[in-house]
């Protein structure tokens, strides 16, 4: 139960990473592929409940999934192996894994440490390592500025419009490999999606609304073209990280739980409000990344399984 953070655009900031050549892109979403290399096709998933190294998740669909955390990014060991949801996982596409979203599903991610933010496709599950949120694609790392540093703060929020359009779309059996380029693109519009109804579960009715055709710089490799997308700006803000241990209901079960962690350092006591309810947040303050993993793998190796690395 982190603390939401409210992040306002400023004038973007546009960064064109690389690339000479130059694609149009199709209004229908897809975009045109230079050679003759074929993309796999991946089909829609959520999945049963699963369980890794001893902790279960459970999938479900949650388009109000708006979370920080650490982001971690996978590459060369697993380009060209199957993803989840059946695609072929290319480390220069803009994709990225996650515990429990439905494949495909539409994520902006925000670096909170530079302020950069893009738009990617998830098509896979992962990451399997405590304390990371979201594994990007190389390129995704890339160009959000982390590649090198291995990992970043970052805020994940589902696009509800278009990851409800990209589900529909899958499911009918087409593919939807590149999707996530155009919504990049300044002129890039938000569907126009109507529901059946205001539950969880809403239909798609009917989507007026296609992006106009656009002029993607990008480039060739091997035969395919990849996309240098236009990079969003954001404000960036003081971020701190946490090894959170638990939430209790009342402040006097909250000290006596931090008491009995006394080993493990000086736990503090963090109150926040939710739906109109008060909860108080048992967490450990930590200095960097690196610090927090250390302290979280004690925490686990130790039986508390629930402890997770947050960042506010």
């Amino acid at each position: 139960m982190s603390k939401k953070i409210q992040i306002f655009p400023l004038l973007l900031v546009i960064f064109l990473i690389g690339g000479c050549s130059q694609i149009e892109l199709a209004s229908h979403f897809g975009k045109k592929m230079t050679g003759s290399h074929v993309k796999s096709q991946g089909k829609y998933k959520v999945g049963s409940p699963y369980k890794i190294k001893g902790k279960k998740y459970y999938p479900a669909v949650n388009y109000n999934y708006n979370k920080t955390g650490i982001a971690s990014w996978y590459g060369p060991n697993f380009h060209g192996k199957s993803t989840a949801n059946g695609e072929r996982f290319d480390q220069n596409e803009l994709t990225a894994a996650h515990k429990t979203l439905p494949l495909p599903s539409i994520v902006r991610v925000t670096n909170l440490e530079n302020g950069r933010s893009l738009i990617v496709r998830v098509n896979d599950r992962g990451p399997y390592a405590h304390g990371r949120i979201i594994d990007m694609s190389k390129r995704s790392a890339e160009l959000l500025g982390f590649k090198n540093k291995g990992v970043a703060k970052v805020r994940v929020q589902v696009l509800e419009a278009e990851s409800r359009k990209i589900a529909q779309i899958a499911k009918s059996g087409r593919s939807t490999n590149g999707m996530e380029v155009p919504m990049n693109h300044p002129s890039y519009k938000t569907p126009n999606v109507q529901y059946a109804s205001n539950n969880t579960n809403k239909n798609i009715l009917h989507n007026n609304t296609a992006p106009p055709k656009q002029i993607i710089p990008g480039h060739i490799k091997n035969g395919k073209f990849y996309p240098d997308p236009l990079i969003s700006e954001f404000p960036v803000k003081p971020q701190n990280i946490f090894v959170q241990v638990g939430a209790f209901s009342t402040r006097k079960l909250a000290m006596n739980y931090a008491s009995s962690l006394d080993s493990y350092g000086r736990a503090q006591i963090y109150p926040i409000v939710v739906n109109g309810k008060e909860y108080f947040r048992v967490r450990f303050p930590s200095a960097n990344v690196s610090a927090a993993d250390s302290l979280l793998n004690k925490l686990m190796n130790n039986g508390h399984k629930n402890a997770l690395i947050v960042v506010d």
